[in-house]
């Protein structure tokens, strides 16, 4: 499904460019009857865009719900457990932080979306853009859920996120009584990522409309601002495997080549299927050979896979903040702060599913009265940095387990590194000791 997805999409990214740019040739924008009609055909291309947004907003909660308690309920209750997971989640914030804020920093430097000068969606003009409204009061206040029925309904995904924490931990606390309720949280994860499947699957669809309405309207000057948005962030991301690399050699030294050397492989498929879930089995084995104990690799890892995406948050801050220079809102440094601190906690708990960031994104907008619309703009080159973002996630969560692994008493005898071909990639599910 991988490859004949990136095959879709890439057709519809082409489609799009080409219908796009015909009609904008066609009807030429010069009079305010062509640029009348232009709108106008863009706004039919719009109304697939605008499905494929609702159906990404379907999932927010039930995902977030799930994989965030199923995460909490795999850690155990035993005192290696709890060691292990504070250190591998202090490392995980740690990183997070430095992932977001790196993204910021870059995002500034470049200005990627300065210059676009999106039209501002018509309620949203009517109404104004009050960014500073959102100050810290009513952050901290809106993270705890009156309701727990109403959060799910709202698609709140901060309250989500705190209302999964408690389920988790007391049903943990609980034990063999709630084993029931655990299956059923767990059960539904797997569901939730077949309906994902079942909606990116509309991507290529989605993506040909986002192009052509892009074009039709705004003519070819757009594509040269997406290709260096595209540009600014792989250099970005470049910056943070050169951060992390380095952070890594503090603690295990010049191992890290060597793990580089290992992981190599499900990286490249990680890459090439823009999945890490599609990596998960390679990453294992190769953490084994490498010399991380299974027992700490098959913790670490699936946790990371929840709380340590690492390309996934800097995309969420870099992307979002785009958006806003699109659009020409200004935001201040307090509130890009605030949105850092948004982003860190609602990107936790996101299994690292193909273009599982537009639902962080899609979700983070609105609470900074930056349109979602903006993120069609940036859906129409999402595969291709998705692919970039999903590979950093994959490094992140290798050196993540390695340097737990050091802290909690070394590797075990490393093996070769293998050179047959890989297996070919797929979307095989993890040993089930992994998840024990």
């Amino acid at each position: 499904m991988g490859k004949r997805l990136t095959t879709f999409i890439l057709i519809g990214l082409v489609l799009g460019l080409v219908v796009g740019l015909s009609l904008n040739a066609a009807l030429d924008a010069g009079t305010p009857e062509s640029a009348a009609l232009l709108k106008e055909i863009a706004g039919y291309f719009q109304i697939v865009t605008a499905l494929f947004l609702r159906l990404i907003k379907m999932i927010i909660a039930p995902l977030v719900f799930g994989t965030l308690v199923s995460g909490i309920v795999q850690m155990g209750d035993t005192q290696a457990l709890g060691r292990i997971g504070a250190r591998a989640l202090g490392w995980f914030i740690t990183a997070s932080l430095l992932s977001l804020g790196l993204g910021l920093l870059m995002v500034n430097l470049f200005d990627p979306g300065v210059g676009v000068n999106l039209p501002l969606p018509a309620a949203t003009a009517a109404s104004g853009i009050e960014t500073g409204a959102f100050n810290l009061h009513d952050f901290v206040t809106h993270i705890v859920p009156a309701s727990m029925i109403d959060a799910m309904a709202k698609n709140e995904v901060l309250q989500i996120v705190v209302l999964s924490l408690f389920v988790g931990i007391a049903i943990t606390a609980v034990g063999e009584e709630a084993r029931p309720l655990a299956r059923a949280v767990e059960a539904l994860v797997p569901v939730m990522l077949r309906i994902t499947d079942y909606v990116m699957r509309v991507a290529p669809i989605a993506v040909f409309a986002a192009v052509a309405a892009t074009l039709v309207e705004r003519g070819p000057r757009v594509i040269g601002q997406l290709a260096y948005f595209m540009g600014s962030f792989y250099a970005a991301l470049l910056v943070l495997w050169a951060i992390l690399l380095a952070v890594g050699t503090i603690f295990i030294g010049g191992r890290i080549r060597e793990l580089v050397r290992h992981v190599r492989e499900p990286l490249l498929v990680a890459f090439s299927t823009a999945s890490s879930e599609a990596a998960y089995p390679r990453m294992l084995e190769a953490l084994d050979k490498f010399g991380v104990p299974p027992r700490i690799a098959s913790f670490v890892l699936p946790l990371g896979y929840s709380f340590n995406l690492d390309g996934s948050m800097m995309y969420s801050t870099f992307a979002a903040l785009f958006i806003a220079q699109a659009y020409g809102i200004e935001l201040d440094l307090g509130t890009q702060v605030t949105m850092l601190l948004v982003l860190m906690v609602t990107s936790k708990g996101i299994a690292a599913v193909p273009r599982a960031s537009l639902v962080v994104i899609a979700a983070t907008l609105p609470m900074f009265d930056i349109p979602e619309a903006g993120l069609l703009l940036v859906l129409a080159v999402d595969h291709f940095l998705d692919m970039g973002r999903t590979a950093t996630n994959v490094i992140g969560n290798a050196v993540a387990s390695a340097v737990v692994a050091k802290w909690e008493g070394g590797f075990d005898r490393p093996e070769p590194v293998v050179t047959e071909p890989p297996a070919a990639p797929g979307l095989g599910e993890p040993p089930a000791e992994s998840f024990r």
